[in-house]
């Protein structure tokens, strides 16, 4: 067997495999606990765009100041979001704390 051949053949299956395998980005939407109804909104489509594309999207709460008082606004905020969103995404990760953000992580349907 021709050695050239079988490296040649080798390469061609590895591209293959790679032009088979779906890729993904993970895209960032940073909202406030105060942010407006309309702002939300805009946030949201892009959110949708982003899911469908197949793209994972986090979504960070960032408190700043005396904000942190208010992370069962930011809690809600994000809650909002999921219910928005729950005919073309799933919650992968649930919100959690992380300093003074609260992430959540959706990823489409």
């Amino acid at each position: 067997m021709d050695y050239g051949r079988y490296k040649y053949e080798q390469t061609k299956k590895k591209q293959e495999a790679k032009k088979k395998q779906s890729t993904f980005q993970v895209k960032e939407i940073k909202v406030r606990p105060k942010t407006g109804d309309h702002d939300l909104m805009t946030k949201i489509g892009h959110i949708r765009k982003f899911l469908g594309r197949k793209d994972k999207v986090k979504v960070t709460v960032v408190f700043r100041g005396r904000e942190i008082t208010l992370s069962d606004r930011g809690r809600q905020l994000l809650q909002r979001i999921a219910t928005d969103l729950e005919e073309i995404a799933v919650v992968e990760q649930y919100p959690k704390f992380e300093g003074r953000t609260m992430m959540m992580v959706l990823s489409p349907k």
